[in-house]
């Protein structure tokens, strides 16, 4: 991987994490309406897989799906809009955090149901391979979503299709505030893929550069019509799962100190940020002008949301359908 490939994974994840912690900090404030699902300490796999994907190429998120919009390039203006509830949001300002969509860089949606955006993401391969076009779809959902329907048959269909299709499994070891080991039948959400036939790969979630030859890997398969593969990410939160969530939770705690500093520890960005002053791939200062420069940038995006108008009571019934 060569220098230029390297800064760029950084700065996906640089723009993840500053938009993320200014999000936190205004839903703490009382400025966001609805419900906020951090992605800080997962980025690197949203990073790492949409730099190995191309700007035509399909991507399906979740409810925490911030990071997967901004990694794939969205704009972050309309994210912060939408976020505020502005009628220059990604969804006019009807979604909100876990709705957003532009298909405009190929990113079809995120669902705020579990393992619902699955089915849509093998929709989109089966619609590349139709149409004869080497466009490849991805899917990100959690461990909580492999034990859902939807994710078996899909990955089935896939599998028998040879559609062009990541399953990609963030795996943060949580569905909610539930411990994996509680709810799901196997150590490895990996190990499933043997059961339809596809590859099942792990890779360490918090090393973008791995992640990055892994997704890469993955994809050149699907273009060659050699069909999915199932990417388990084994990542961290460093968040709880929703913010505010302690209101949900009477004084109770489901995480011990330990694991929350030992998922500090493994920062993403902290890693990256080291390993490439080490390589020599860049110089300190160039980072920390990186830095100021996507914080700024956020800003700005703070900006345009609370300049930009509410939608119009008239505009309630627009873009819905029944």
């Amino acid at each position: 991987m060569n220098n230029e490939k390297v800064l760029d994974l950084y700065v996906r994840m640089l723009r993840i994490r500053r938009f993320e912690e200014q999000v936190g900090l205004l839903f703490a404030q009382g400025q966001l309406p609805g419900f906020v699902h951090l992605y800080i300490g997962e980025e690197a796999v949203a990073a790492g897989v949409c730099a190995a994907l191309r700007d035509d190429d399909y991507i399906v998120s979740t409810h925490r799906g911030h990071g997967h919009v901004i990694a794939k390039g969205g704009d972050l203006n309309r994210m912060m809009a939408e976020l505020f509830g502005k009628a220059t949001g990604y969804c006019k300002g009807k979604g909100g955090s876990m709705h957003i969509a532009d298909f405009s860089i190929g990113m079809l949606g995120a669902c705020g149901i579990v393992g619902g955006g699955i089915p849509i993401a093998v929709g989109a391969g089966l619609s590349a391979k139709y149409r004869g076009s080497d466009q490849v779809a991805v899917t990100f959902f959690g461990d909580g979503a492999a034990n859902e329907g939807s994710f078996h048959e899909s990955l089935n269909l896939a599998a028998v299709m040879k559609l062009p299709v990541l399953f990609v499994c963030e795996n943060n070891r949580y569905g909610e505030f539930t411990p994996m080991e509680k709810v799901t039948s196997v150590r490895d959400i990996a190990l499933r893929a043997t059961g339809y036939g596809v590859p099942g790969v792990i890779v360490d979630g918090t090393d973008a550069l791995a992640v990055y030859e892994v997704a890469n890997t993955a994809v050149q398969r699907a273009r060659n019509g050699e069909g999915p593969t199932l990417i388990e990410a084994k990542a961290h939160r460093t968040g709880g799962h929703a913010e505010g969530e302690k209101a949900f939770l009477a004084g109770g705690v489901y995480r011990s100190a330990e694991e929350l500093a030992e998922a500090q520890a493994k920062d993403p960005l902290r890693i990256l940020h080291s390993k490439m002053v080490q390589m020599r791939v860049v110089t300190p200062d160039v980072l920390e002008a990186l830095d100021q420069q996507i914080t700024q940038a956020v800003a700005a995006a703070v900006n345009f949301a609370r300049q930009s108008p509410d939608p119009s009571p008239e505009s309630i019934y627009d873009d819905g359908w029944v």
